[in-house]
């Protein structure tokens, strides 16, 4: 059958078999199925999820203090609410959506799979926009050409538990057999100029995308030179992982046959009744030896512990994640010496900022723009920043002080200092501040008044 006589669902079951191979394997990975398959059942198997841990330690410090601000086009005062009801309305959203939340979660399933996707759409029973984080696993793109960047069709493919739930969220209910476990295939196909509803291979709804745009923003971990898919953090960390795992598997083995001995019986044929406990007595043949096999002799447990370090090194070598990230510090640390003893991790956490910073600006624009479709309000020309927090614990009292010299310099106003200091909402906190400053002048020009009168009186 040719490509083009397929359906959408028929060519999506065809597409990118080897990047979903890929991401069942990394998942199983990070949820602990981590032993080669090849390896004897019956041998000790330790599993230490290091690449969980490492995955989750470099999500929490990527994700610290991060929100958007929307910057006025230009100095007119119709420019300046504009922008600030783009930011209240953005913040709102984030509540309503529980963005602090998905935005965590979503970014462990980048650093997982490889890749991460939010999208937006608007709900008319609710009347709000709605944010999600559809699995990449059910994401298949297209693009133009040699140039990844220009993406014109989006495929979502997922699976309602039941015909029932299928008529709950379409108000129909499916006349194909469902699949041996009861589930409906549904397939979503996105252009800018229209949608399409496929439930179990059969095309039941086709219209105009009434968004105009492609409602998802589908972002990488970390960028491959002319790729569109990303790659996952856990591929570097893999065989050490492993290996480690093994030596600690092995290390366990001898420990646990060295508290119990093995009995070792020299010119002996026959051998019955020997125990090794306290107070045995062995009978023993005419030129017959026995001795306690000790297999920690000759520093033998230490050359594996030298072993387990070294991989342990390894593994926070190429996972760009020191110990001092996991509170380990030689040392009482702090400002340029603990930045350098971080330094790899920054620099994994900078370019991992680099890419979320471009897809949420773009995901803040969708909601502006349906949310200007929905309403009728302006919010154009949805152009936000993003405010990243610091990576490592930071001297608030002296970041203070150099943002005071820097706004009384003229080179940082106040709203870029109080985004510095991770004021959520500078905007109102300075409306705030306006209100206590003019309530305490009202309140000190009554009392200078009332003191003038009483010298009056006098």
């Amino acid at each position: 059958m040719a490509q083009n006589a397929l359906t959408l669902p028929q060519q999506v079951a065809r597409m990118d078999l080897a990047r979903l191979r890929g991401y069942a394997e990394l998942l199983a990975f990070y949820q602990g199925d981590q032993w080669p398959r090849l390896m004897r059942r019956r041998e000790r198997r330790l599993t230490f999820n290091y690449a969980k841990a490492l995955v989750e330690k470099t999500t929490s410090y990527l994700m610290s203090g991060m929100h958007a601000v929307v910057d006025p086009e230009d100095g007119s005062p119709e420019a300046a609410e504009r922008a600030r009801r783009a930011e209240r309305v953005l913040q709102d959203v984030a509540e309503q959506n529980n963005l602090a939340q998905l935005d965590f979660d979503t970014e462990i399933d980048a650093a997982v799979l490889g890749d991460g996707a939010f999208k937006v759409t608007w709900d008319p029973l609710e009347r709000r926009v709605r944010v999600s984080a559809p699995d990449v696993q059910g994401l298949f793109v297209w693009w133009l050409g040699d140039d990844v960047s220009r993406v014109w069709r989006v495929a979502s493919r997922y699976y309602l538990s039941s015909a029932e739930e299928a008529e709950l969220a379409f108000g129909f209910r499916p006349t194909r057999r469902p699949t041996r476990d009861g589930r409906v295939e549904v397939v979503e196909a996105w252009t800018a100029e229209t949608f399409q509803l496929w439930v179990d291979g059969a095309l039941v709804e086709e219209k105009a995308n009434p968004y105009g745009v492609v409602p998802f923003v589908i972002y990488p971990n970390l960028r491959e030179p002319k790729q569109f898919w990303g790659t996952s953090d856990i591929p570097q960390i893999r065989e050490s992982v492993r290996e480690l795992n093994r030596a600690l598997s092995q290390l366990s083995m001898i420990l646990e046959l060295s508290g119990n001995p093995i009995a070792v019986l020299e010119n002996v044929t026959e051998a019955q009744d020997i125990a090794v406990q306290p107070g045995a007595v062995w009978e023993l043949p005419e030129r017959a030896r026995a001795y306690l096999l000790d297999l920690l002799q000759g520093g033998g447990v230490q050359l594996h512990v030298d072993y387990v370090n070294l991989i342990y090194r390894t593994l926070h070598d190429l996972g760009e994640a020191p110990r001092t990230a996991f509170g380990e510090s030689r040392a009482n640390l702090s400002g340029v010496a603990l930045n350098l003893e971080l330094d790899p991790l920054l620099k994994k956490v900078q370019r991992k900022r680099l890419i979320r910073t471009a897809a949420y600006q773009r995901r803040n624009e969708l909601v502006l723009r349906i949310l200007e479709q929905e309403t009728g309000v302006r919010y154009a020309p949805y152009r936000t920043r993003i405010v990243w927090g610091p990576v490592v614990p930071s001297d608030r009292s002296r970041l203070v002080a150099d943002e005071r010299v820097l706004v009384a310099a003229g080179i940082h106003s106040r709203r870029r200092a109080a985004d510095e200091l991770g004021v959520a909402d500078p905007e109102a906190e300075f409306s705030r501040w306006l209100e206590e400053e003019a309530h305490l002048g009202r309140d000190g020009a009554q009392s200078n008044g009332r003191a003038a009168v009483g010298r009056e009186g006098a």
